[in-house]
């Protein structure tokens, strides 16, 4: 029996976690859920499975949320505000916390819970990307398991050697281990076939309108610009210890190839499935056994064909960017990391256009020189100045 934390349980990734946890109930049992300000549906989740725990994001969601659960007659404590997350990523009586949420905020719960040597189930990319080598310093030093939930890490990681028997999770030493390079699949988005000129009017709700995956709205952007691929290189580079040369990005449009790693041998393997994150998230939630994910199964028959293209560096800028600041290293990956967060949020505000939101963060970038990432102070705080000076761009689009 896993007793688990959803941190962002309201969320895509969240519901499906609860999805799968729900069809095994012999297997999971849910200790702590936490949700920004859904709190309707967070409300229904903790009818259904009776958390020690909920955490929202303000006093007045709490307070709403208390009374759902008092006219339901749950006795679930409810807290609220960043600290909150992480206690319930820390509860004694968890061992396996579901990391997410999305954005910086999940960085702290997150890491809390791998120094406490918890099995992190990792879809908080930012997590690594902000602060990568403290990460894995405190899954090292913890002996916690780190399983990517993200579809390609996860495609990664299960083509790997020993990545399906209990040897820990992932450590970032596969460099060693006859890998030449990882490939990184992509759909491509929504605007893969427009023109630099198209992309400059495009709304938020086209680019939320992802082809192949039910995603929120932040995520859904940052497909859209390619940015979520930048940080899945950097996340990449952090779980599987390769360097940003041997990361390779593929634009795969039908999304049935989740990623593959090459070797020297001459050999490719790769992870093919259904674009549906139950399947990361059960095979994350049942390592190193396999249980069922509830995913329609692949038909090879139905298969017309799969396609292969690079990514257009003009069109997706934002990839060059994360790349940019991976090579640069210390805390610009954070930088890149805040200043996309404000720049999709503007966006999403219509206060910017689609195609300044990579220009927002290559100029806060201009702004930064490299440090060193070495201690979580100061990648929080790196975060909120980087937070400032993109604002401040943006203000300067809006004058």
């Amino acid at each position: 029996m896993r007793h688990i934390c959803v941190l962002g349980s309201t969320g895509s990734i969240g519901v499906n976690t609860l999805q799968v946890v729900r069809s095994h109930p012999d297997l999971f049992t849910v200790k702590a859920l936490t949700a920004h300000s859904n709190i309707e549906v967070l409300a229904k989740q903790c009818i259904e499975f009776k958390p020690e725990l909920a955490v929202v994001g303000s006093a007045s969601a709490a307070e709403a949320l208390q009374d759902l659960l008092k006219a339901a007659h749950i006795k679930t404590d409810v807290q609220y505000g960043p600290q909150a997350l992480a206690i319930a990523s820390t509860l004694a009586s968890v061992d396996t916390v579901m990391a997410a949420i999305v954005g910086a905020a999940g960085l702290v719960p997150t890491m809390e819970a791998a120094k406490l040597g918890k099995r992190i189930l990792l879809a908080n990319k930012e997590s690594l990307v902000m602060a990568g080598d403290i990460f894995m310093a405190a899954i090292a030093q913890s002996g916690a398991e780190l399983l990517p939930i993200d579809s390609e890490h996860n495609a990664i990681y299960q083509c790997l050697p020993d990545a399906n028997t209990s040897n820990g999770g992932a450590r970032g030493q596969y460099g060693s281990l006859g890998v030449k390079e990882i490939l990184l699949t992509a759909s491509g988005g929504p605007f893969r076939n427009y023109s630099v000129d198209q992309l400059a009017s495009v709304t938020p709700d086209q680019a939320c309108a992802h082809p192949n995956w039910v995603m929120g709205r932040k995520i859904s952007v940052d497909s859209a610009t390619m940015m979520n691929k930048g940080l899945e290189v950097i996340e990449a580079h952090y779980l599987f210890g390769l360097p940003a040369e041997q990361i390779k990005v593929l634009i795969h449009p039908q999304s049935v190839i989740h990623s593959m790693v090459r070797y020297l041998d001459g050999s490719v393997i790769a992870q093919l499935g259904q674009p549906d994150m139950k399947t990361p998230i059960a095979y994350g939630l049942g390592w190193p056994d396999r249980i069922d994910g509830g995913v329609e199964e692949l038909d090879f028959l139905k298969l017309s064909q799969l396609h292969f293209e690079e990514v257009d560096n003009e069109k997706f800028p934002s990839l060059k960017l994360a790349y940019q600041a991976l090579t640069m290293g210390g805390l610009m990956p954070t930088v890149l990391n805040a200043a996309n967060e404000v720049a999709v949020e503007a966006f999403l505000q219509q206060k910017i256009k689609f195609t300044q939101i990579a220009d927002v963060v290559a100029k806060t970038l201009d702004q930064f020189s490299v440090s060193p990432a070495h201690d979580l102070d100061v990648i929080l705080a790196a975060d909120q100045e980087s937070r400032v000076q993109a604002q401040g761009v943006i203000k300067g689009y809006l004058s």
